[in-house]
């Protein structure tokens, strides 16, 4: 119970972050980037709006992420112990992998992208076990969308978000249920611009690498805190509700 007291503390600062109103710097950086994009043209926007879709729905709502089962048993602390192995070891993945392709030039830095947004969701897959969900179901698999765009956004758009998933088992119902009705555009420009800035200097010859390493290692462990406090939610929710069918 102290654990999970503890926990309820730690949630309650975050959740506070996430409603937080937008700074007048969060303001400003986001008109500059929306100023920016809108030099890009339409069939540019489409063309990488249709690209992410593909590559994120192949990925998240493909089966190859379906066979580990949800852990059944074991108290909060214990699957937050093992969430944590967990995300330190994906960390430690992705900063190889940004410093290999950080130090392979503009075409393996381009690599990166899908290669790194493969293990941002194999992450999100496995954490969803370990606090007992199934990813099997269609409904968890649109959870962990939210998650990414909870990570990677600015705060406006987070605010938005995070919204949607504060009850998520009574805001679920009234969502689309199917892929194609998603904001795919708004989706690829948040996570886009969330990313740009570092990810261009990881296409810089010399230190793409260091860039690489330090990037991919940060954006794992932004996602990993982000995962866990959403499953905290859904954690004392079902707790609350009485719908939690884990052993504790």
């Amino acid at each position: 119970m102290q654990y999970e007291q503890q926990i309820q503390t730690e949630l309650r600062k975050w959740q506070q972050q996430m409603q937080k109103r937008p700074t007048m710097l969060n303001k400003a950086a986001k008109r500059m980037q929306t100023k920016l994009n809108s030099f890009i043209p339409e069939k540019a926007h489409q063309a990488i709006t249709v690209v992410i879709k593909k590559m994120v729905q192949a990925v998240l709502f493909g089966a190859r992420h379906t066979t580990a089962k949800p852990v059944q048993h074991g108290s909060l602390e214990l699957r937050e112990a093992r969430v944590l192995e967990r995300i330190n070891s994906y960390r430690k993945t992705a900063a190889v992998e940004g410093g290999i392709t950080g130090a392979g030039g503009i075409l393996l830095g381009l690599a990166d992208f899908p290669l790194l947004l493969g293990i941002k969701i194999k992450l999100l897959f496995d954490i969803a076990h370990m606090y007992g969900y199934s990813t099997s179901e269609y409904k968890e698999r649109v959870f962990l969308l939210h998650i990414l765009q909870l990570a990677f956004s600015s705060q406006e758009h987070r605010r938005d978000v995070y919204m949607k998933i504060q009850h998520w088992n009574t805001q679920y119902p009234q969502l689309e249920k199917d892929p194609d009705s998603f904001d795919w555009r708004a989706f690829q420009q948040e996570y886009r611009d969330y990313l740009d800035l570092a990810k261009m200097a990881q296409l810089i010859p010399v230190i793409g690498a260091p860039v690489g390493v330090v990037v991919n290692y940060q954006l794992i462990k932004r996602l990993g805190h982000t995962a866990m406090n959403a499953y905290r939610m859904r954690w004392f929710e079902d707790e609350v509700g009485g719908r939690k069918s884990k052993v504790r």
